[in-house]
């Protein structure tokens, strides 16, 4: 993995301008979200769905980066895209089906639809 990552300090306040930083650092709330909820059997796969499709997004955009053509790239930035959508299907179903806290679940359902379109974005100016 690349060491940046590591490296890279963020600040309560501050967003990432980098697209692999700012997608590392969502998947790391989403992990310590689901980490702090505490749920019934029933909704444990819709959260393991959650933690898979919230990182999936930063996985693809870094595997993208390494692309060997530029539809190769293309082609993982838009299952990135596809994986940050489907991460807030997740989070509003969870938000809907469960006691959670509000706040925490509309933030990462903002951020998740920020990243969404930033991504969508990249992938319409590459053309």
């Amino acid at each position: 993995m690349d060491d940046t990552f590591e490296k890279f300090e963020l600040n309560e306040f501050a967003k990432p301008y980098n697209i692999r930083h700012r997608c590392f650092f969502f998947s790391k709330e989403i992990i310590s979200f689901v980490a702090e909820c505490k749920y019934d059997r029933i909704f444990s796969s819709l959260f393991d769905q959650l933690v898979r499709s919230a990182t999936s997004i930063g996985a693809n955009i870094v595997e993208g980066k390494s692309g060997s053509t530029k539809k190769d790239w293309k082609n993982f930035f838009v299952i990135a895209l596809k994986s940050a959508n489907e991460t807030k299907y997740w989070l509003c179903l969870i938000r809907d089906t469960m006691e959670v806290s509000q706040p925490v679940v509309k933030e990462l359902i903002n951020e998740a639809d920020e990243i969404s379109k930033i991504i969508a974005s990249i992938i319409l100016n590459a053309d």
